[in-house]
């Protein structure tokens, strides 16, 4: 188990426990342990809820980029069947921050696409930690045509701090793809549909993400910048990302107030790192749903639908 800062309490009331189970494994004697260490256990998830009851917006940024989330792969492993990905641009390569392909949804066709971060060093150095380069775009692009000329939904799963801004990328057109990829989410008469299962940085995300609907797991974070980079900016000092993360109005349930979201997921206690299998469940059922709002739309209908979505955003306000 990996900790964040703001749970170090809670690692040292674990840890006792975890120590007292074996020590009595360990012993010859007949120790009995159980009882305190269920005491231990109580005291454990008591501290769980209140520290998760009101996580501020920089605790939540912690907590959606904690390394034992679950990430794309695993989704498309557990809620896709018959998963076929597709590889390439047809233009430069293939990037391996961006997994896509064909699948089964609950035994309906569709196109599934997302941001991969890689869950050990190797996998995310492969992934470049979920920043995608043109060529990831541009292989979004070519799965939106497919599902498009075929009539399959379109599942986005967006987990990524951001598009990769090296010099490579800059040189085969980042910026352009990204517009692409965002003017293709608006062009296609399918219904398209997006879940912020992590991160959601900036015009990276938002590529996969001008969907007819779009969900956020509860303790997942969607912004413009890093609150890093924010305070970077406006402060000039990269350690007031508390401050900025506030200003950024990055949680789900901000969002949802100012209607650039639709639905937020509730997340196991302690966030979906501490059970994967209940976060990705909770996951399938918002898609299901969010799919089951679009059954009978035409295709005019459903550009329209998406269009107006986001040129209605900026209308509310949260003050």
């Amino acid at each position: 188990m990996v900790y964040l800062d703001f749970e170090k309490p809670l690692a040292d009331i674990e840890g006792k426990a975890e120590e007292l189970r074996t020590m009595a494994r360990k012993s010859e004697d007949a120790v009995d342990v159980e009882k305190e260490a269920a005491a231990l256990d109580k005291k454990a998830s008591d501290l769980l809820g209140d520290l998760y009851k009101n996580l501020d917006p920089w605790r939540k940024t912690q907590v959606a980029r904690h390394p034992d989330r679950p990430h794309c792969r695993d989704y498309i492993e557990a809620l896709f069947t018959e998963y076929t990905p597709l590889a390439g641009d047809r233009a430069f390569g293939d990037d391996h921050a961006v997994m896509g392909g064909l699948a089964r949804f609950k035994d309906q066709p569709c196109v599934v696409i997302g941001h991969e971060k890689g869950n050990d060093t190797k996998s995310r150095i492969t992934h470049n930690f979920g920043m995608a380069r043109p060529e990831g775009y541009r292989k979004a692009i070519r799965l939106m045509d497919m599902a498009h000329r075929f009539g399959l939904p379109v599942i986005t799963l967006v987990d990524t701090p951001g598009a990769y801004p090296g010099k490579g990328a800059e040189e085969r057109g980042q910026s352009e793809a990204i517009a692409r990829c965002t003017q293709k989410c608006l062009e296609i008469g399918v219904p398209l549909v997006s879940v912020i299962i992590g991160e959601g940085g900036s015009g990276g995300a938002v590529a996969f993400a001008t969907a007819n609907q779009i969900a956020m797991l509860e303790h997942s974070i969607y912004s413009v910048i890093s609150p890093e980079g924010c305070a970077s900016i406006l402060w000039k000092d990269a350690d007031k990302m508390r401050e900025a993360a506030t200003a950024l109005r990055l949680t789900a349930q901000d969002l949802k107030k100012l209607g650039v979201i639709d639905r937020i997921i509730k997340e196991p206690l302690g966030g979906a790192q501490r059970d994967s299998a209940g976060a990705i469940k909770a996951v399938g059922d918002e898609i299901s749903a969010m799919l089951n709002d679009m059954v009978g739309k035409k295709s005019p209908e459903l550009i329209k639908d998406r269009r107006q979505k986001f040129l209605s955003m900026g209308s509310k306000s949260l003050v």
